[in-house]
């Protein structure tokens, strides 16, 4: 369903209705790749694979018609220079992520967290830009948008309810900056105690409502465009 290169090109995830992701080793100056791990944790088709930018280490998130999103970081290659409050630790304590290794193969992936906030099939993810923080935006078919934040040594989210009358289906974040600024969202910017550059967050979603909507942060998430006529 889904197949996308990380940010080097070096590594290939794909998601399948088997209800795995298979991480492919690439080398584009052979023409070559190598099936390098095989990940389990879902319990129905994997709809949609995204990369982390690797400031933020090796992390995969992956999001499944069982309507959850999983977080996977590599223990192999990870970015020593990222800082830890904003790089997803390789455990979490218990109550935050139950039955972490049940159905998974070895390997250097790991599941380190598990969003459980929609009661429907997730479609789509879309990390933000590196210079908003370690955030991540997931579309549902419950109606709703749930954006997640990894700062301080732990995950928050904010839950954008009814977001969409009759499911979400796409989401896709603005560039940090917009064309012509001077200054990106990593810059400057007062946040509200929930992560960095809160000011230059913008994203599009698109539902099955035949509607577009763009969302910007105004200490909320809210509707700043709506587009109609599909």
């Amino acid at each position: 369903h889904d197949a996308v290169l990380d940010y080097y090109g070096r590594r290939l995830a794909t998601c399948s209705s088997d209800k795995t992701i298979k991480i492919f080793d690439v080398d584009p100056s052979a023409a070559t790749h190598r099936l390098a791990e095989t990940l389990r944790g879902h319990d129905g088709a994997v709809w949609s694979v995204a990369w982390a930018h690797p400031k933020f280490g090796s992390v995969l998130a992956s999001a499944s018609y069982d309507g959850r999103v999983l977080i996977w970081r590599s223990s192999a290659n990870n970015n020593a220079g990222a800082s830890n409050n904003h790089h997803p630790p390789s455990h979490q304590h218990a109550s935050q992520n139950q039955n972490q290794n049940q159905g998974q193969s070895p390997g250097s992936f790991q599941k380190v967290f598990e969003s459980t906030l929609h009661t429907a099939s997730v479609n789509s993810l879309s990390w933000a830009p590196h210079e908003c923080g370690c955030v991540l935006a997931c579309a549902s078919s419950d109606g709703s948008i749930s954006v997640l934040e990894f700062e301080d040594g732990r995950w928050e989210h904010v839950l954008l309810q009814g977001a969409h009358a009759l499911g979400v289906n796409a989401v896709s974040w603005a560039p940090a900056a917009r064309p012509g600024s001077l200054v990106s969202a990593g810059g400057a910017q007062q946040g509200h105690g929930q992560g960095q550059g809160h000011a230059g967050r913008r994203f599009v979603s698109g539902g099955s409502d035949c509607l577009v909507k763009i969302w910007e942060w105004r200490y909320v998430f809210s509707i700043s465009l709506l587009l109609r006529g599909w």
